[in-house]
């Protein structure tokens, strides 16, 4: 008998399938249901070693179906959800913002109707988590540093989309007293990455000789986490995160995105046998993406101060790591560069600056 049982949305995508994997395996006494619709960025193959695990379960389903949401409640009565599933990525916010209105919006709200209809007010022991990202705040151009009570100022469809989710969250809690906690987390990286993401876009394509494209003069600058710290922050707000409060979930790590391709460039170039500078001539720089934020940096004092959380790798061991997986992982990489893909990567990036 489980002592509880948790849904994790997205759990087949990137950061989704670390937070799996983790829960899985620390906590046996627990149910862990993972639903995804399986997506372009979603990948059952993330999740291969848990398929046999009896605590996991999987189920396909779209949180954009507020029928289906509410027929998985009734029958896996979950306690807990942490929710991750969502349209991610920028650039395709871009091109199609309402696929992200849809996802990102109207999913998480199916989430908390469900959450509200299945619990019907008992909420002792329940908890709604939600996933959130650094982007709802903007852009920091004078320093500082964004804090769980920096006002809300989005700059694509992509996170006016997730700033729309996280104050119907708040909202849920506040009209109806549904338990919730909320993280917002910088830009992650590691294994099982979609390569539209910068890290693994350049590993990808150092690798297969290809141009690396930057945008505008790579100027923009970003604070970076390894993937498996942002997990194990997921399980400390979960479990013992006060109701109702905020925390943002950063790495300490700001590098400018130009530094960051000439360090990967300098990896792959040891990595690879090739002469030191080599793989730095890969770089193109392609016309600036619309409404690019110049600058995100998470101050992630409270979650350290409250829940005693830390990053527990460097940036440059973590990257390492991230380079060795893939050069390692190469199928996987070719499996999900789809022709859909190739031809979405065409139409982005091919216009030079």
């Amino acid at each position: 008998m489980h002592s509880r049982t948790l849904l994790i949305t997205g759990g087949a995508g990137f950061i989704g399938s670390h937070v799996l994997r983790l829960f899985v395996n620390k906590y046996p006494q627990y149910r862990i249901i993972n639903l995804d619709a399986l997506t372009y960025a979603g990948n059952l193959e993330n999740l291969r070693d848990l398929e046999q695990a009896p605590n996991y379960a999987f189920v396909k389903a779209d949180i954009r179906d507020a029928a289906a949401m509410a027929k998985i409640f009734a029958e896996h009565l979950p306690d807990g959800v942490i929710h991750l599933a969502a349209e991610s990525h920028v650039d395709r916010s871009i091109s199609n913002p309402m696929a992200f209105v849809e996802t990102n919006v109207t999913g998480t709200v199916n989430l908390l109707n469900a959450a509200r209809e299945a619990w019907k007010g008992k909420f002792e022991g329940k908890r709604f988590y939600h996933v959130s990202t650094d982007e709802v705040y903007g852009s920091l151009h004078d320093g500082g540093f964004f804090l769980e009570t920096t006002p809300y100022d989005p700059q694509s469809p992509y996170s006016a989309s997730k700033a729309a989710s996280d104050h119907f969250v708040r909202a849920y809690g506040n009209t109806y007293g549904l338990p919730f906690v909320v993280s917002n987390c910088s830009n992650n990286y590691g294994s099982h990455q979609f390569p539209e993401k910068l890290i693994p876009l350049m590993i990808h394509n150092l690798r297969e000789g290809k141009p690396l494209p930057v945008y505008g003069k790579g100027e923009n600058v970003r604070d970076w986490l390894w993937v498996e710290d942002h997990a194990r922050a997921i399980d400390l707000i979960f479990h013992q995160g006060v109701n109702g409060e905020t925390y943002n979930i950063g790495g300490h790590n700001e590098w400018k995105n130009i530094d960051l391709v000439h360090l990967l460039c300098s990896i792959m170039d040891r990595k690879l046998g090739r002469a030191s500078g080599t793989s730095a001539k890969q770089i193109t720089f392609v016309t600036d993406r619309a409404g690019h934020d110049l600058r995100y940096a998470i101050d992630a004092g409270k979650i350290g101060r409250e829940l005693g959380w830390k990053p527990g790798i460097t940036f440059e061991a973590g990257l390492e790591r991230t380079v060795d997986w893939y050069l390692a992982n190469d199928p996987w990489l070719q499996a999900v560069t789809s022709g859909a893909y190739r031809d979405y990567y065409a139409a982005q990036y091919g216009k030079q600056g």
